[in-house]
This record gives structure tokens, C-alpha cells and sequence, in this order.
């Protein structure tokens, strides 16, 4: 907690605590869910200066009777991009402060990405006067690889200078993906690790073990949010790993690893979003939601909590934050039903959010950043060859793909997109700098039937990714996507069927989450049946086939990347 710092203000809290003067609020007759103690029980909560005095009642200037009500601390977020909600980050706080969340800890590496420090810049301001609180952690992969083209670069001295100049709000260094570079003892990776000294290092090593764990283990990194599996976060528990259990849009793997947490390692396990749609925090919720699995899958209802609390609070030393306890901030959540996590009253410092003022808008301004070349159906043609072609491979609810070895369908001797085979044609333009880099390649599996689909978020240099039956098709939706200055489109037969602008770094709305909400789920409702049978949502699937740090065959602006070589490969096998 905040100390005093003076021996008056330490001896007003302390009458404060004693009841010798009014508090300014109590919370009578609540059921604490105690994060520290591992109980629920019984508890009269004061509150002054937004902060918790005390747990047994005293006078106070306002009172408010929970008639048995169950109340938690604020919920944190362990790790989420903010950018991946389609949100700018006022309309995601009031998206999800109703459903209890305190806290959020975000990595900007998506706009990072794509505006440099001047993206992270504006993450800051757009956030510096939000009731719900906003933690950063500094991108350590900005480009993520050398094979792909991005907006913009982050040295180790960058990493130094803004948590220097942010100490209270950017906590450490994010989520360190080039293992690769960590293992081989990459220069600028390793200046980067140093560059966060002794403050947190979030980790991402998906399936990484045995001694390659351990120097990744050793060199800093100390999270984890990409297990998959049991046995993969049981070895990196072992080895002093917090794990972050993931459950967003596209990558859902609670259930998958809850039989690895039991009563002694639980308090080394938080819930993490880390990409999470504005439609299913409208459907579904944010870390609400979190709870509500975790306890339908059988975890301790006070466990449970601590995972969605304390426990994140306590890996990024967020003190005073996390508990419902003196000297802890008044972070508080009323809930009405505790295993149903229905949210009757949120108090974020103590005040209750009905009274608080959550600004709409996407704050500060950005500059436009869709700078593609000449756009024709001309550059979409893909190479003649010999033999048989590297094909990426959907693999469904997975951003992991697999390298497929097929025989073309051809036209004029150039592979062609086939319907009957679920193969589509995948370009990758680039948007940033202007270079005219258009990386080309095939998949199998998207269910795109007809027409095309573009997006201007491609994890993770987030040029444009384009995927269709019809190139006609393809150059519209890509032209439409940059007239909007970024989004989602989806076109047919020679016309635009739906769009969702993302004018903010081709990233984010700057419209309110109700209507982003209601534009992406109007505009995935235009794509069936006419343009396909897909599985969930194609353009939060698009978006990873251009992500070349997850296994096995990618596609950027430079063309096919075999992941596991982690090296350019061609589309034709033979050559």
C-alpha cells in the first residue's frame, strides 16, 4: 500500500481505523471473498481516501447494506493487448469496468508495431485519466522477426528511456517471443533483457523444454502465457515460471491446462485474455467471464479469485492492489452470485462506478499509416514452377498451422485458388513504408468459398492480409481497407459486402464499443452463406496467418516463412 507521509496523515488513519472518525463509506453485512486469508467469512468494509480502513464496521458518512452480498477484490488482467479488442482504450474501460475489472496489464506491442514509440506514447495519454488502471509493459519485439516488414523499431536503449520516463506505469519488459534469439544469444535481444534490469520480464515459448527452457528461464524471462498443455506448464512451473492460463477469442486453453494447478502452485497462476474481441466482452464478458469458466470447471471459488487478483498483483508488484484488506486500494466487486460472478455494484478507489466519469473517445490523434503501393490484380499472380506447393494449413481453433505439401490447381501454369478444395490465395502487402513488398502464398482450410476478405491487423507487423477465390475481389477489399484508413472488409462478386473501419493505426475503432461491436457483428453476419462456412470468426484467423513466431508455415510481406527454420522458404517445393 501507498505509505503515509506524514505523521498527521499516518495518525488519521489510524483513528480512521479505530473508528474514532467516520470513514467515508461502509459496506455492512458483506461476504468477503478473503484472497489472503483463503476464506469467505463475514465482514463490515470501511472505506476512506480510496482506500480499505478496515473489515469490522465502524461509523461512516455513508452506508451501504450488501444484505449478504459477496464482494472481491477488483479483477486484473494479467496480460492482454488492448488493440486486439478493436478498441481504443477508453471504450474498452467502459466495455469492462461494469463487469468488475480494476486493473489491466497491456502489452502494446500491436501498435508498437506499427507507430514506434509514438504508439505507446499514445497508448499512455489515451489511458492517464481512466478510473480503471492501466499498466504497460514495454514491447521487447518490435519488428517481432527479421522476416517480416513493420512500422517500426525498438532498440534496447528505447526499452531503457521509457521505463525511465514511465516508472509507475510501464512495469517491465513484454513478452519476449524471439526465444530463438534469446537462445542463440542474439546481441540487441540480450541488450533488451538487461535493459529491464530487475523489473519483470514477461515470457513467450510456446512448447520450449528441457535445457532450451531452462537458459530462457535463466536469462530473465519469468511468465508464461503460451502452454498448451499440462505437461508444459508443470515443467515451467518448476522452474519458477508465473503462469498466465489463457482464455481469449482465438486461443482458449484454461481447461486444457487446469490439471496442472493444484493447492501449492495456484498462487503461481494467473487469467489472461491476451486477444480478446469487443463482441465477446459484449457476449460474454472480460474477466468475469474468466471466473465464471474457472469455476464451472471445478476451480475453488476463493482460488479462482486469487487467479484473477492477487496473484497477478503480486508477479508485477502492484502493491496495495489485489486484496480487499487495509491500506489496499478500494478496488471492490458486489456480486449478487459468486459462481455465476453476477456484478451488482463496482467501487473503483472507493467510488462507486455509477458516480465515476469514463470518458468516451479515442483520445489524443494518430496519422494515417495505410501507405500501399498501386494496387492491381496483376500483383496477386503467383510464380510458375515445378512439382508440388507449400500450402499453410488451418488447423481448427488453433493459430497454429501446419506445412502442407499439395498439388496445385493451375491456370496458365500458375497455381490458382480452388473452392472445392477450401484452398484460397494469400497475399501480404505491405503498409507501412511504402516498399511495394507483396508476400503471396496459399491456404488450406480458412472456408472462404467465394470473394475475399482483407484486414489491416496481421499479427505482428500488421500489414495488410489479404485472402480470396477471386483477385477482382481481393484488390477491392484491399483498396476499400485503405480508403477506411484500416478494418476489416469483405468483398463479392465486385462489391463491397461489409466493413469495419479501424482508423486508429489500422488497429483500433474510434467509435463507441456498442457500435464496434455491432459493426464486426454485422459484418461476419454478411459472410455466410455466400462466402463460405467458417468456423468462428475468419478475420481473427486471418490475422495470425501472417504471425511467424507460431509454428509451422507463415506468410509476410517477404513471402512464405517455414517457422521451424525459422527462415524464408518458396512457395514451389522443388526449388
Amino acid at each position: 500500500m501507498e505509505r503515509a507521509r506524514s505523521t498527521e496523515e499516518l495518525a488519521r488513519r489510524i483513528a480512521l481505523a479505530r473508528g474514532e472518525v467516520p470513514a467515508g463509506l461502509l459496506l455492512k453485512n458483506a461476504r468477503l471473498v478473503n484472497v489472503l486469508s483463503g476464506e469467505i467469512h463475514p465482514a463490515d468494509i470501511t472505506v476512506a481516501g480510496g482506500r480499505v480502513i478496515g473489515l469490522h464496521g465502524g461509523p461512516a458518512r455513508a452506508t451501504l447494506d450488501l444484505g449478504g452480498r459477496y464482494v472481491i477484490p477488483g479483477l486484473i488482467d494479467s496480460h492482454i493487448h488492448i488493440e486486439s479488442t478493436l478498441l481504443c482504450p477508453r471504450e474498452f474501460a467502459r466495455a469492462v469496468a461494469p463487469r468488475g475489472t480494476a486493473a489491466v496489464v497491456c502489452d502494446p506491442h500491436e501498435i508498437a508495431n506499427v507507430l514506434g514509440g509514438a504508439g505507446i506514447e499514445y497508448m499512455l495519454a489515451a489511458t492517464a485519466d481512466s478510473p480503471l488502471a492501466f499498466y504497460f509493459m514495454m514491447p521487447s519485439c518490435v519488428p517481432a522477426t527479421h522476416l517480416e516488414t513493420s512500422g517500426a523499431a525498438l532498440s534496447a536503449e528505447d526499452v531503457r528511456h521509457f521505463l525511465a520516463a514511465h516508472p509507475e506505469r510501464i512495469l517491465g519488459l513484454a513478452e519476449m517471443m524471439n526465444f530463438p534469439g534469446v537462445l542463440f544469444r542474439d546481441p540487441e535481444v540480450l541488450a533488451k533483457l538487461l535493459a529491464a534490469g530487475d523489473r519483470p520480464i514477461d515470457g513467450h515459448a510456446p512448447l520450449l523444454s528441457g535445457r532450451d527452457l531452462e537458459a530462457y528461464v535463466l536469462a530473465g524471462p519469468g511468465s508464461d502465457h503460451e502452454c498448451t498443455r499440462p505437461e508444459e506448464a508443470l515443467e515451467k512451473l518448476r522452474l519458477g515460471m508465473h503462469l498466465m492460463f489463457r482464455e481469449g477469442s482465438s486461443e482458449n486453453n484454461l481447461d486444457d491446462l487446469l490439471p496442472a494447478l493444484n493447492e501449492f502452485n495456484a498462487s503461481r497462476v494467473s487469467l489472461a485474455t491476451d486477444d480478446l474481441l469487443v463482441t465477446d466482452i459484449r457476449d460474454r464478458g472480460h474477466m468475469d467471464h474468466k471466473l465464471r469458466h474457472a469455476m464451472a470447471s471445478g476451480v475453488p471459488a476463493v482460488r479462482a479469485v486469487q487467479m484473477a487478483s492477487i496473484n497477478t498483483a503480486r508477479y508485477f508488484g502492484l502493491r496495495g492492489r489485489g486484496a480487499v484488506a487495509p491500506g489496499f486500494r478500494a478496488d471492490l466487486v458486489v456480486l449478487d452470485d459468486l459462481e455465476r460472478v453476477q456484478v451488482a455494484e463496482v467501487f473503483l478507489g472507493g467510488r462507486r462506478l455509477r458516480h465515476l466519469r469514463l470518458p468516451r473517445g479515442a483520445g489524443a490523434k494518430l496519422p494515417g499509416t495505410m501507405r500501399l503501393p498501386e494496387l492491381g490484380p496483376d500483383m496477386l499472380q503467383l510464380p510458375q514452377g515445378r512439382g508440388k506447393v507449400r500450402v499453410i494449413g488451418v488447423i481448427p481453433g488453433q493459430i497454429l498451422t501446419e506445412k502442407r505439401l499439395l498439388e496445385p490447381t493451375l491456370a496458365q501454369g500458375r497455381p490458382v485458388a480452388d473452392a472445392n478444395r477450401d484452398l484460397a490465395k494469400l497475399a501480404v502487402i505491405e503498409r507501412h513504408r511504402g516498399t511495394g513488398n507483396v508476400g503471396l502464398g496459399l491456404v488450406q482450410g480458412l472456408g472462404l468459398t467465394a470473394g475475399a476478405l482483407a484486414s489491416s491487423v496481421g499479427h505482428d507487423s500488421h500489414n495488410l492480409i489479404v485472402a480470396g477465390q477471386d483477385d477482382a475481389d481481393m484488390i477491392l477489399a484491399a483498396r476499400e481497407a485503405a480508403r477506411l484508413g484500416g478494418g476489416f472488409v469483405a468483398a463479392l462478386h465486385g462489391r463491397v459486402r461489409a466493413s469495419l473501419p479501424l482508423p486508429l493505426a489500422g488497429l483500433m475503432s474510434d467509435a463507441p464499443f456498442e457500435e464496434t461491436a455491432a459493426r464486426l457483428e454485422a459484418l461476419l453476419a454478411s459472410l455466410s452463406p455466400a462466402m463460405g462456412a467458417f468456423q468462428g470468426n475468419p478475420f481473427a484467423l486471418l490475422s495470425f496467418l501472417a504471425l511467424p513466431v507460431i509454428p509451422a508455415l507463415k506468410l509476410t510481406d517477404r513471402g512464405l516463412v517455414d517457422v521451424d527454420a525459422f527462415a524464408l522458404v518458396s512457395l514451389w517445393d522443388s526449388e
